[in-house]
This record gives structure tokens, C-alpha cells and sequence, in this order.
């Protein structure tokens, strides 16, 4: 049937077609390899570049700065501090190397299953570290553990635990430990000063630290040393002025002494009167200052520099000098302290006995404190404070030590009779032993002050006149007369040298009030006697003993007799009277060299004479 003309084109068959070859134009063909084909060699040259020629691509600069990134580190060279060393090049102080552990979290976490053993080798507790690890978790460094020998730290790093490193620090050693710590110090864990010497001089003994780049691997460890950025740059060496082996011999005496005594503490300072040099300072209790494991308490403190006391009849030599000074008073005057106690208002000041008439000479080896009493009232209210500043007392010392005291010295007025009375005696002001050291000193130089130095003096110093010569020298003769039978200091006799001292004792306050059993006992004086080398004071803090038994001249004085003995002989200064010396231990047994049977009542403060 023919389709009508009429039906729609859609409803028409459509018509057969027939398959064709499917044809690629050769030239697209072409085309699509050539530019896959440049594409390759494009990539090739680029990475072909970076890899050889360092200018031909900005990436190439990128790639590396990424690479050394991962590998290439900048590490801090540690600066070596200063030596710290004795008079004559004994070290005192010095810095050895010894290694430090530490760790990334972020890596060693990786490895939380080797906690145990890395606890293990570090000698902690796993769940310590484990805990501490977590705490530092989003961190990268951490310490494990410091200043660990290099023997001991290449152990643990043996263990190749990833996140492990070592850096190499300094640790500070201490060759005299507990004998010189008190001057010298220590410093922390950083090496940074923390006490003393170490602390005064930290500046100085710091140095600079360097810089060097290195390569690493992986794991965080130095493959090669590449180049010194920065040199490091050594702290400066500081030689005090101690002689270790007067040091030693200080401490080891000052032991004896507290020892003997039952006592709390003590100091012992020898000082160089030509030069004004501290030959020795030893201080118990003491510290060790190679172990920081400790809380030594009030082992740390320098007491002859920190520590303000009142001095007790120590001063009385002073007293003497100022009423010389001012000619009312003549070495050969004598003062009627009968019958052995005097009233100021309603408090009585007492000797120990009725001395009777006693010249200046044997007030002081007696120590009278109703003659030196007398003698205050007898001057004007400020004489006796104007002489005490002008002998450096209530006065800075200036040696730059940290926490030195200056103490007290006030000036009382004519109606404060107990008071002027009490600083006759050596209460009402208070002072260090360094202050009474470098008094005694210029007596000893006649009439010269020299400035205190910790530090090593090349040039000694011409110091200033405070006093005329005249005065010292006939103060200085008197002090002979304690150290005699009939003085209060006998015991300090040397056996090769002549020595002039002093005793003290003094009651100490405690809470607002003088305590009758506990005193500070001393004994300061110098040799030879005529011709003074040194200066040494014997500080007893609370012997046991009361009374005599606890006086200066019974717990201090034997210790000052060795000290100025073996000082000497070290000190190369020759013996001026072997025979007199025993013959005047001799003299002084026989007179009876032991204190009383029985002690003497312990008085109020104004009994204190010795």
C-alpha cells in the first residue's frame, strides 16, 4: 500500500544505512604524540634542572631550603665559665662538660611501648615519664635528664629509642666542696650564679655562647659538622683572695672548736693586714655545693658577712682608743672599779669581781665594764660612735658579696646614760665579724683602714689614717696584756708567735629580751704581736656551756692559738718568741688553765665581761 501524502514524516520508515570504516586523521595521531611526547621532555629538563643547575629555576632554591630544613640545624655552642680560683691558682670553682638528655614528644610518643626501657636506663619512674610525656605532648622538646656523664648518656642513646637527642652542657664542680662554699657559691643547673662569689661575679664569669651548623639524620642525630657560625667566647677566670690551704686549716679548727664547745655555729676570719685580704672565711654549719639534690636551710648562709650580732667586750679596745684620742684619758690612768658593780638609774652594771683600781691596760685584760662604763661617761655622747664609723663599724664594707649587712651604730644622746653605758660594753649596736675584723686591722696597721677585698690584691692599697699611730700602738700593747695569766684571753697564747687580742662574749636577744643561756662567745687579735701579718677572729654562736664555760675566752680563744699558730708558718712569717711562748703556756698551766669548777652564774647584760 502506498503511504499517503497526508501521514506524518515520523510515521515513515526510515531508510537502511549502511556501515562505514571508522578513519583517525594521521595528522591528529601526530599531533597527540607529539605533545604527550613534549610533555615528558618538558618534565625531564625541569626536574633535570633542579637537580643540576641551581639558577635555572626558583623552585630549585625551594627544594633545597625544604631538604636542609629537615636536615640542617643551627646549634648553640655553650660558652665556657670563668675558673674560680684561690690566691696562688687553686680551683675553686670550675665547669667540666657533661651531657644532656632530652626528647620531642611528638616522636618519642610513637614509641610509648619503650617507656619502660628508657625509664629503666634513666634510672625513673615509667609512669613518671609516661606522665610527663603526656603533659609536654604538644611540645617538641623536653628534658629527660641533665648533666649526665658522656659515658652515661651514649648508654641510653645506645637504646636508639626515636625522639631521643643529647646536647652537651657544662656542670659546675666544686674540687673544695663544703671548706670554701660559703665564699665561693654555686650556681643552678643553667650555670648561672646563684650564691656568693658564683653570684657577685656572674657577669663576669659568663661568657658567650657560639653557634655552629650541623647535618642530622632522621632520627635527629649530628651526621657532620658543616661550619662555625659564631665562636663561643669563655667567661673571664676570678682569683679570690683565700689561700686554700688557711682556708682548710680555718674550717678544720672552726670544726674542733664547735665540737668542743657544743655549740650551734661559728666563723672564723683571717684577714692580711698589709693588704686588707681575706686569707680565710669559713662559716659552719656549711653545704656541699656539688649536691643540689639538697635543701640546705641555713647551712647556705656567709654568716661573718650576713649575720649582725652584738659584740660584746670586744669593743672595750675602741673605747680605750677614743678616750686616748680625745687626752682626757692617759694610758696610765687609773679608774676605781670598787666594789665591782656601779648603778645607772635602776640597772646595776657588774664585773665579775671586785677589781678594784685597775689602769687602762688591765681594765681591758680584765675586761671591766664599769672602767669602760666610766670612761663613756666621761666623753661626749657622740665620741664613742664617731670612732666606732671612723673603724668601718655600721659602715658598708664594700666587698660587693650578696647580703652583706652594715649593722647599726646609733647615736644616744647625754640623757641615754644605759644606753651609752651598753655600747661601752658591746651591746646596743650590732655588727659582722668582717666589720670587727677590719677594726682590729687598722689598730694592727697603726691607725691605717684598708679596704676589705674578697678578690686577689696584686697592688696592695696605701689606705686612709682614721687614727694616729701614737694611739693604736699604746691600745695595741694593752691587748698583749689579755693574752697574759692574768688576762681573760690567756688560751689564745701561740707557742712560736706573739699574739694581742681581745675576748667577748655577749648575751644574745630573743624576742625582745637577752636570753641568760644563750651567748656568742669570740675572741679577735693579731700576731706577732708587734708586728701584725694577720688579723683572726673566733666567733662561737651558743656554746653549750654558760657562764665562764661559754665565754670567748673559754670556747674561742684555743681556736684562734692554733689558727695564728699554723697561719704563720704557712704565711712563711717567722717566729719572734718560741722561748716566751712556753714559757708562758707553762706559766699559764700552772696558774690553772681550766676554766672554774664551777661556772659562774650567768648575768643580765650588763654583766657580761669577757
Amino acid at each position: 500500500m502506498k503511504p499517503s501524502a497526508f501521514e506524518p514524516r515520523s510515521a515513515r520508515p526510515a531508510a537502511p544505512v549502511k556501515n562505514k570504516p571508522l578513519r583517525v586523521a594521521r595528522w591528529r595521531f601526530y599531533a597527540v604524540g607529539m605533545a604527550m611526547a613534549a610533555m615528558v621532555v618538558a618534565l625531564i629538563a625541569h626536574v633535570a634542572s633542579l637537580q643540576v643547575l641551581p639558577n635555572a629555576d626558583r623552585g630549585y632554591q625551594f627544594l633545597q631550603d625544604q631538604g636542609e630544613s629537615r636536615t640542617l640545624r643551627t646549634e648553640v655552642i655553650p660558652a665556657y665559665r670563668g675558673v674560680i680560683t684561690d690566691r696562688n691558682g687553686e680551683p675553686l670553682a670550675v665547669s667540666t662538660p657533661v651531657s644532656t638528655l632530652w626528647a620531642n614528644p611528638k616522636v618519642l610518643a610513637a614509641a610509648v611501648d619503650r617507656i619502660p626501657e628508657l625509664a629503666k636506663a634513666l634510672e625513673q619512674n615509667p609512669a613518671d615519664l609516661k606522665a610527663r610525656l603526656e603533659r609536654y605532648s604538644k611540645k617538641e622538646f623536653m628534658y629527660l635528664k641533665r648533666g649526665l656523664a658522656p659515658q652515661a648518656a651514649q648508654t641510653v642513646l645506645a637504646l636508639d629509642i626515636p625522639g631521643v637527642y643529647e646536647q652537651v652542657e657544662y656542670h659546675r664542680y666544686y674540687p673544695a666542696a663544703d671548706v670554701a662554699a660559703h665564699l665561693v657559691g654555686r650556681t643552678d643547673v643553667d650555670d648561672r650564679g646563684q650564691e656568693g662569689m658564683e653570684l657577685a661575679y656572674d657577669a663576669w664569669l659568663t661568657g658567650e655562647n657560639g653557634a655552629k651548623e650541623v647535618l642530622k639524620d632522621l632520627r635527629g642525630r649530628t651526621v657532620k659538622e658543616l661550619r662555625l657560625v659564631k665562636a663561643a667566647r669563655s667567661g673571664q677566670n676570678l682569683a679570690l683572695s683565700i689561700d686554700l690551704r688557711l682556708q682548710y686549716l680555718a674550717h678544720r679548727e672552726l670544726r674542733k672548736a664547735l665540737e668542743a664547745a657544743g655549740a650551734k655555729a661559728g666563723s672564723i676570719v683571717i684577714l692580711d693586714v698589709l693588704t686588707g685580704e681575706v686569707l680565710a672565711m669559713s662559716n659552719l654549719p656549711s653545704y656541699n655545693p656539688n649536691d643540689r639534690s639538697r635543701n640546705w636551710g641555713e647551712g647556705i648562709r656567709n654568716r661573718a658577712i650576713t649575720d649582725l650580732y652584738e659584740p660584746g667586750s670586744t669593743v672595750k679596745p675602741w673605747v680605750v682608743l677614743a678616750a686616748l684620742e680625745t687626752g682626757k684619758f692617759k694610758a696610765s690612768d687609773v679608774i676605781d672599779t670598787s666594789p665591782g658593780y656601779m648603778m645607772v638609774g635602776t640597772k646595776a652594771i657588774k664585773d665579775h669581781q671586785n677589781y678594784g683600781a685597775l689602769d687602762m691596760a688591765m681594765a681591758i685584760a680584765k675586761s671591766s665594764n664599769i672602767a669602760m662604763t666610766k670612761i663613756a661617761f666621761a666623753l661626749e655622747p657622740g665620741t664613742l660612735r664617731g670612732m666606732f664609723a671612723r673603724l668601718g663599724i655600721g659602715q658598708p664594707i664594700g666587698t660587693g658579696f650578696p647580703g652583706e649587712a652594715v649593722g647599726s651604730l646609733p647615736l644616744f644622746k647625754a640623757s641615754q646614760r644605759i644606753e651609752r653605758a651598753n655600747m661601752s660594753y658591746g651591746y646596743a649596736l650590732n655588727i659582722t665579724a668582717l666589720q670587727a675584723v677590719q677594726a682590729y686591722a687598722v689598730i694592727a696597721s697603726g691607725g691605717i683602714k684598708r679596704p676589705v677585698s674578697l678578690l686577689r690584691v696584686d697592688t696592695p692599697p696605701v689606705g686612709e689614717r682614721v687614727v694616729a699611730e701614737d694611739y693604736t700602738q699604746q691600745v695595741q700593747d694593752m691587748l698583749k696584756r689579755v693574752v697574759t695569766a692574768e688576762g681573760t684571753g690567756r688560751r689564745a697564747q701561740a707557742i712560736s708567735y706573739s699574739v694581742a687580742g681581745k675576748t667577748g662574749t655577749a648575751f644574745k636577744a630573743i624576742g625582745g629580751s637577752y636570753a641568760a643561756q644563750k651567748q656568742i662567745g669570740s675572741f679577735i687579735g693579731m700576731a706577732p704581736a708587734d708586728d701584725p701579718r694577720i688579723v683572726a677572729m673566733v666567733v662561737i654562736d651558743e656554746p653549750a656551756g654558760t657562764g665562764v664555760f661559754g665565754n670567748g675566752g673559754y670556747v674561742a680563744a684555743p681556736a684562734f692559738s692554733k689558727v695564728a699558730e699554723d697561719a704563720l708558718r704557712m704565711l712563711k712569717v717567722a717566729p719572734d718568741n718560741a722561748k716566751e711562748s712556753e714559757s708562758a703556756l707553762a706559766s699559764r698551766k700552772a696558774a690553772g688553765d681550766t676554766a672554774p669548777a664551777k661556772p659562774v652564774p650567768a648575768a643580765n647584760k650588763a654583766g657580761s665581761a669577757t
